[in-house]
């Protein structure tokens, strides 16, 4: 069970946000380079980047300070992008820069073809993001709930060739209600790819619960406020990860 470090980026600072919502942001740090670092040398390896304002504006907008986390770590461990990936040209770009993973969320929704050119042109190194509520998959920021139920999407992309989804629960993201175990596990048997688990992930806890169904196809657990209010020792958590593998 990988666990993963999200560093979300708003006008440069890195920040967590409760339930998506933009002016519910809490300012965790002003280096988000050093961010990165601090988690590499806590023994993440993976790491996981938001363009929060990308998200909303459709465009990347945090491209120094993800430019910087790059050069920091990128040699080290892999680091996966989502937020504001609307275009191939978009993806070159930072793949190039030494990101091993981009993630497209709503532009998957909205234009599916785009997910099927993207996995084309860049094979093996396109994540899709769905993230739900009650089961159906929201867009735009979490602004709309569509109708599309998230096995649905899961199994369309998985067959154009996504290495893997990230599931975001958004009414637990940023709430620390721990992690929607079941309806994560629903999704992963329903697939071949891995499944990322995002949202609500709490404590050591969350961590056992995770373990127990890894087997079913859940790889990972992206985590967030709880590392960085500390609920969670993020070396602490990793080394009881491994030792349940």
């Amino acid at each position: 069970m990988l666990l993963i470090p999200a560093i979300d980026l708003k006008d440069g600072q890195c920040v967590r946000l409760k339930q998506g919502l933009m002016d519910q942001a809490t300012v965790f740090s002003d280096t988000p380079a050093q961010t990165a670092e601090h988690w590499f040398k806590q023994g993440a390896r993976r790491l996981h980047l938001v363009d929060l304002n990308g998200a909303f504006a459709g465009e990347p907008k945090n491209f120094p300070a993800i430019k910087d986390i790059l050069a920091a770590v990128a040699q080290h461990i892999p680091v996966q992008l989502g937020g504001g990936i609307r275009d191939l040209a978009t993806i070159e770009k930072y793949l190039d820069l030494g990101l091993t993973d981009v993630i497209i969320g709503t532009a998957a929704v909205k234009n599916p073809e785009f997910v099927r050119e993207a996995c084309k042109a860049f094979p093996g190194r396109i994540i899709v993001g769905l993230d739900a509520k009650d089961g159906m998959v929201a867009i735009d920021g979490w602004a709309t709930v569509t109708e599309h139920h998230v096995i649905d999407l899961a199994k369309q992309f998985e067959n154009d060739g996504v290495n893997s989804i990230i599931y975001t629960d958004i009414g637990r993201d940023g709430m620390m209600s721990g992690v929607n175990i079941e309806a994560t596990v629903k999704l992963a048997e329903s697939i071949k790819i891995p499944v990322i688990a995002s949202g609500g992930l709490t404590d050591l806890d969350d961590i056992r619960a995770l373990c127990a169904v890894e087997q079913s196809g859940v790889a990972g657990a992206i985590t967030g406020r709880a590392i960085y209010e500390g609920s969670i020792d993020f070396a602490q958590a990793q080394k009881l990860a491994d030792s349940l593998a």
